[in-house]
């Protein structure tokens, strides 16, 4: 059998998260993922695909999924088996900054000899401190980095020869003595017409390694199989929280503007996933960022598509562009995230748009066939107060009620947790933004992560609101908006209580950890913390709302069996080379 020259690895938020009790809140219940934050990065796929197209067999293992899925998995026995010419870990979302780290220092007592790579997002960020953990040989930075990438693992094929080393760009490494070398953040492409995202990479890779969990996305995706389609890296927005916003993208990543996909390839990704899932698809990235003309291309090139279609907008819609999408992609499901009701919360935090846009927007939505109208919310933003943050849950019971209380109309609500995102605008300027930050470095979110709960893992306050009262409103909120849905029947009768008992259950142990915090030596709460274990794994998953409320309903088999055997067919006819 061929040896793999990378093996991608996803760990775990924390290392051990199963020897571990931790109150996570409502912090995973808008995400596919559960609070493991078991979901790979889109970018394994597009470096895994581009390394095999240029003849280096790359292999992904999911090991958070492997261990929420089997409680007896034996991580080390599991990574002691493999032996690739290298291993990459991602350290993308900064949640998994615990887990990654601890994976790497297993990898490397294995296989000391085996280099580690790091790259994502976070890694790009605390690349100087990333670097100096003597479990990690490389950092690859920035936001493109299959190129870069694929001139490395060629480099450690060659035996990793300095010279060699010095060329790639992106790159931080550790020369002979230990002392980190920091390369030109150079490779920052223009376009990615070179990246590909294709889902036929992780089928055929399923087939050659016989082992579909290496490969989920997430640990439910079997039930609920929704993929992703890449418009662009890189962003015109410059929302106060995010790291990945324009600002953000400037300063970790070199990119001044964007790096689209074209349209006709964004909307052949659809197509191809749309031939073997019956699952919806998210479009990353407003289709609108790169002008109208891309979106009207974008919309031209999937028309006649009935298939699921999940659009993101980060800006008020017309009429009249509704009506054009819904003529391309009649199946479509519309989100946006507003963040508050108050235009003032809005201003501070990058979204300058008033509620009669945000209402109009609406109406326009829904009146064109939208399937789906999702509209997120959040606690802990710039500017807002407790009382802000129970007023916005009034604002949905005001919108529910202008739309005559239309079942195709959802809100949720979130806290801005666990962590304010590094190179952010918040982030890198807090004082202006009334943040108050309790983690400067790499290490200290690490630790974090331990905490006994939520309230202790967030790496800020906010000058309207300490920890105590960020969490306590949002639990408060998470009450109050699961009343107005089952006031609207959004929620049984049934299962709003079953909400609303689940929520005060949360609310009953983060009384009963802060009570342990408080009396407990150090060295006995993690124990006294196991002995809660049950209890807080039946709120962790799903607090202030179901988990499943933001699946979207398939019917039949996920995925279609007939035509993934046809691509089965292709991949091996392709490598007996019978295929021209």
């Amino acid at each position: 059998m061929t040896r793999e020259k990378l093996i991608l690895l996803h760990a775990p938020s924390v290392y051990d998260f199963r020897k571990r009790a931790t109150l996570w809140g409502p912090i995973g219940d808008l995400v596919p993922s559960s609070t493991v934050f078991e979901m790979y990065p889109i970018g394994f796929t597009t470096m895994a695909e581009y390394l095999e197209r240029h003849g280096h067999r790359v292999g992904i293992v999911n090991l958070a999924v492997h261990m929420l899925r089997d409680v007896e998995f034996d991580v080390e026995a599991h990574l002691a088996d493999l032996h690739p010419a290298a291993f990459g870990l991602d350290l993308h979302w900064l949640p998994h900054a615990h887990g990654s780290v601890e994976i790497a220092g297993i990898l490397k007592r294995l296989h000391p000899t085996t280099p580690v790579i790091f790259g994502g997002f976070s890694a790009t960020y605390f690349h100087e401190e990333l670097i100096r953990y003597p479990q990690v040989d490389y950092v690859l930075r920035g936001d493109s980095t299959e190129e870069p990438l694929r001139q490395l693992i060629e480099a450690i094929d060659s035996g990793a020869k300095v010279a060699d080393l010095r060329r790639i760009p992106n790159l931080t490494w550790k020369d002979a003595s230990g002392q980190p070398q920091v390369n030109p953040l150079s490779y920052i492409p223009e376009n990615l017409n070179d990246v590909l995202l294709d889902y036929s990479y992780v089928l055929s890779a399923v087939a050659r390694d016989r082992n579909l969990t290496n490969y989920l996305p997430f640990a439910r995706w079997t039930h609920y199989p929704v993929t992703a389609a890449l418009t662009c890296r890189g962003c015109t927005r410059n929302c106060a929280i995010c790291g990945g916003s324009a600002y953000a993208s400037r300063n970790m990543t070199g990119r001044t503007h964007p790096a689209y996909r074209s349209p006709e390839t964004v909307a052949a990704d659809l197509r191809s996933i749309g031939s073997f899932s019956r699952g919806p698809i998210f479009v990353l990235g407003d289709i609108r960022q790169a002008g109208m003309e891309y979106a009207r291309r974008f919309l031209r090139a999937m028309q006649g598509y009935d298939q699921q279609v999940m659009i993101e907008f980060f800006t008020p819609v017309d009429r009249a562009f509704m009506e054009e999408v819904a003529a391309a992609v009649p199946n479509f499901v519309v989100e946006l995230s507003p963040e508050s009701h108050d235009p003032a919360v809005r201003r501070y935090s990058g979204k300058p748009f008033s509620d009669a846009e945000i209402e109009s927007s609406i109406e326009n939505i829904l009146a064109v066939g939208c399937k789906r109208m999702d509209l997120f919310y959040m606690s802990g933003m710039p500017g807002q107060t407790a009382q802000s943050v129970l007023d916005t849950i009034d604002y949905c019971g005001k919108l529910l009620r202008r739309v005559d209380g239309d079942e195709r109309l959802k809100m949720f609500i979130s806290p801005l947790a666990p962590f304010l995102d590094p190179g952010s605008l918040a982030y890198e300027n807090p004082d202006a933004y009334g943040y108050i930050k309790s983690c400067h470095t790499l290490e200290d979110h690490r630790q974090a992560l331990l905490a006994p709960s939520w309230k202790y893992v967030l790496n800020y306050e906010t000058r309207w609101m300490n920890r105590s009262q960020l969490v306590d409103v949002t639990y408060e909120a998470g009450l109050r908006l699961n009343r107005i849905k089952a006031e609207f029947g959004q929620a049984s009768p049934e299962q709003a209580q079953l909400t609303e008992e689940r929520i005060r259950r949360a609310i009953g142990l983060m009384a009963r950890i802060d009570d342990l915090v408080a009396s407990t030596p150090r060295e006995q709460l993690d124990g006294r913390l196991m002995a809660l274990r049950s209890e807080i794994e039946e709120v962790n998953n799903s607090t202030v709302c179901e988990k499943d409320e933001l699946d979207l309903p398939t019917s039949g088999m996920p995925i279609k069996p007939l035509r993934v055997l046809g691509l089965l067919i292709e991949d091996g006819l392709e490598w007996l080379g019978l295929r021209g």
